[in-house]
């Protein structure tokens, strides 16, 4: 009777500790929810995108990466598309192999890159 009780004392500790240790989690890093680089919108930015490209309207985005990374070895952080002097275009943010973040402009009708800044 005595080590089943010491058994339960022992299980609630742990039960208790562990919910303690859960409830101090700090929140992970990066960005609030909700807060995305690209806007609140970027949902619709990706709907239109799917839609453009569906409907021969838009180059498909996979295409535009390839180009990019012929240019400039590295991998996509992120991408969405924006309006820009009344053309939409794609803003494909990239990290270089060397280290660097550059914001990629490039024509989102025939793929074409812009400008990188």
């Amino acid at each position: 009777m005595k080590s089943t009780a010491a058994i339960l004392i022992g299980i609630a500790v742990l039960a208790s500790s562990a919910a303690f240790a859960t409830a101090k989690q700090p929140p992970p890093p990066g960005p609030p929810p909700g807060n995305d680089s690209l806007g609140a919108d970027w949902g619709a930015q990706q709907n239109e995108a799917r839609e453009g490209v569906r409907h021969g309207r838009y180059a498909p985005l996979g295409k535009v990466i390839r180009e990019i990374n012929r240019r400039d070895p590295g991998y996509q952080l992120d991408a969405g598309i924006e309006q820009e002097g009344g053309r939409a275009v794609y803003r494909v943010r990239w990290a270089s192999s060397h280290g660097r973040r550059i914001d990629y402009i490039v024509d989102a009708l025939s793929g074409a890159i812009l400008r990188a800044q």
